[in-house]
C-alpha cells in the first residue's frame, strides 16, 4: 500500500492536468451525480485533488472528502471555498465513521488500483444508511482498443497501480457480488472507458 500512496503523492500536483482531457466525460458525471446528492450527507473515498467534490459541493447538504494521499488532500485544500466540504487524509479500508453515517458514499476511480477491493466495497457498507446510494464511477481497463492498451501500457512504466482489469460487465457483476444492486450505470466515453454505477445495499 506504501508504493501505491507515493505515486499519487509524487502525482498529486499534476493530476487536475492530467485529468484534463477527460473533462467532458466528467461534466456528464457531475450532472448525474448532483441530483442524487441534493441536500444530502456525503462521503468520498480517494477524493484526489477534490475534482468531484468541488464540483457537486452546492447540491450538497455536506461532504467529507477523504483520500490515502497527504500531497492530493494538500491540493484539494489550496482551493476549497466551501464551507460544506471538509478534506482529510483517510484509509478506505478503515475509516474512522461510525456505522450508517452517510446517505451518500462516492467512491470514484479506485476500485480498480487498490488490493482487495472487496474491503473497501464492505467498508462502505458499514458506513452507508441502510437507504443510501453508493456511486461508483470507474475507469474499465480490459477489452480496450488498441490506443487504449498503448495507453495502459504507459501508465504501467509511470508506476500506475492498476490492480483490477474489468470490461464494464464484469464490473457491475464484482459490485453485485459483494452486496450491491445497480439501480443504474451508464458507460461515458474517456480515455478508458468510464462506467458510471448508482448502487443501493442488495435486501438479504
Amino acid at each position: 500500500m506504501r508504493e501505491h500512496k507515493n505515486f499519487w503523492d509524487r502525482n498529486a500536483g499534476r493530476y487536475d492536468r492530467f485529468m484534463r482531457k477527460d473533462r467532458a466525460a466528467y461534466e456528464k458525471m457531475y450532472g448525474l451525480i448532483r441530483p442524487v446528492v441534493k441536500g444530502k450527507t456525503v462521503l468520498e473515498l480517494a477524493a484526489g485533488t477534490g475534482l468531484i467534490a468541488k464540483n457537486i459541493v452546492n447540491a450538497a447538504a455536506h461532504i467529507e472528502a477523504t483520500d490515502a494521499s497527504a500531497e492530493m488532500i494538500a491540493e484539494a485544500k489550496r482551493n476549497n471555498q466551501s464551507a460544506k466540504l471538509h478534506f482529510s487524509v483517510q484509509d478506505m479500508f478503515r475509516l474512522p465513521y461510525a456505522d450508517k453515517s452517510f446517505d451518500v458514499v462516492i467512491v470514484s476511480n479506485a476500485l480498480h488500483i487498490v488490493p482487495q477491493p472487496e474491503k473497501a466495497l464492505a467498508e462502505i457498507h458499514r458506513v452507508l444508511k441502510d437507504d443510501g446510494v453508493l456511486i461508483a464511477p470507474t475507469f474499465t481497463h480490459a477489452g480496450n482498443s488498441f490506443s487504449g492498451k498503448v495507453r495502459a501500457f504507459f501508465l504501467k512504466l509511470a508506476g500506475f497501480p492498476l490492480h483490477s482489469r474489468w470490461t464494464s460487465e464484469e464490473y457491475l457483476c464484482f459490485l453485485q457480488q459483494n452486496g450491491w444492486t445497480v439501480r443504474k450505470s451508464v458507460v461515458l466515453k474517456a480515455s478508458f472507458p468510464l462506467i458510471y454505477a448508482e448502487c443501493e445495499k442488495t435486501e438479504v
